[in-house]
């Protein structure tokens, strides 16, 4: 009987899971996936602020964003880099601002040029350590 009960109580908790996770992308959200894993890898390229606007996932199924002046392809990652990611705010912009300050607000990143200044030691420390895990994941 316990067993029985144990069952339910997992399968409840996996429908919930996918319920929340599962049709998180809305509709369309798997042939966005499928168009964005068949893009061509990108060629290196310097980009302006403006011109990484353009990469937000939304007007682009291309996701790129920049962490301490490298910009980075987080495309396959766009359930969390994408518009209704959680990290979607950083999706076509510089995030190492957001990232240093662990801010999600859109009011924390900058729309022009931000040389990060005025972070302190511990900050700028986590923007480094930043950039080394996006290097090694994308």
């Amino acid at each position: 009987m316990l067993s029985v009960g144990l069952l339910a109580l997992a399968l409840l908790a996996a429908y919930r899971l996918y319920l929340r996770w599962g049709t998180r992308n809305g509709p369309g959200g798997a042939a966005r996936q499928g168009e964005a894993a068949a893009l061509p890898r990108m060629k290196r390229r310097d980009f302006s602020l403006e011109q990484l606007r353009e990469f937000d996932g939304a007007r682009n199924p291309r996701i790129l964003l920049a962490v301490n002046g490298k910009v980075f392809d987080v495309t396959k990652g766009s359930k969390f880099y994408g518009p209704e990611g959680p990290y979607g705010i950083f999706a076509g912009r510089d995030a190492s601002r957001g990232l240093a300050t662990f801010c999600l607000d859109k009011d924390a990143l900058r729309d022009e040029y931000d040389d990060l200044s005025d972070l302190n030691a511990v900050q700028m420390e986590s923007v480094r350590e930043w950039e080394m895990q996006f290097k090694g994941k994308f």
